[in-house]
């Protein structure tokens, strides 16, 4: 996808929240998976689809350090939800692509397939596990859901979800999502230097001629 296709309603949002615990407190933005930083990947995958990148962020120096536009969260608490408000928040577009920052394997096939069915007549459009879990943090928000999510936020509630029957869900199906991304790595979390390993493998095996 060349400059002259990349969305100019949409805004790439990539949520670095903070240390991860099960990480041993380091930023896990900031760990490398084939050989740069995990954010740097994602901001190169987004930036193929989406002419405005931002990360969501409480240190925005690293990322700035990184060439990469910062932004903070308007709430204290820390959460996803909190994260999803501010990109809200600071986007000047009327979409914003939510990603989370320890999924360093984000196919741009499967959000090239989700961009095809986004509509102007959408608020949310998330893919949906066959157990009936979204996948919330690989999803599509419209400025509609900002004030829901503020309200939600205020009342110190912080599961994403629970904002949804207030608009326009489309929920896809992963089944439909395989053929662009068959092992849904996109999914895939860098939770452990276990998982970290992994992904790193996987990796490497995608950059492989």
């Amino acid at each position: 996808m060349d400059d002259g296709n990349r969305r100019a309603d949409v805004t790439g949002a990539i949520l670095a929240g903070g240390q991860g615990r099960r990480m041993g407190g380091v930023n896990k933005a900031l760990l490398e998976v084939g050989g740069e930083p995990i954010v740097s990947r994602l901001a190169r995958t987004l930036g193929a689809f989406f002419e405005e990148i931002l990360v969501v962020t409480r240190d925005p120096a690293p990322y700035e350090a990184l060439g990469l536009r910062a932004v903070t969260d308007r709430f204290a608490q820390r959460s996803s939800l909190t994260g999803i408000h501010a990109a809200l928040h600071h986007a000047a577009t009327p979409f914003v692509f939510v990603t989370a920052c320890d999924t360093p394997l984000l196919q741009p096939a499967l959000v090239r397939a989700l961009l095809r069915d986004l509509t102007p007549d959408l608020d949310v459009l998330a893919p949906i596990q066959e157990n009936g879990h979204y996948e919330p943090l690989c999803a599509f928000y419209s400025q509609a859901c900002l004030g829901p999510v503020q309200a939600l936020l205020e009342q110190d509630v912080f599961q994403i979800i629970r904002f949804f029957p207030q608009v326009r869900v489309r929920a896809m199906p992963v089944a439909e999502l395989r053929a662009a991304d068959p092992d849904l790595l996109s999914f895939a979390n860098a939770n452990t230097p276990e998982e970290l390993e992994q992904l790193r493998a996987l990796a490497r095996r995608e950059t492989r001629p």
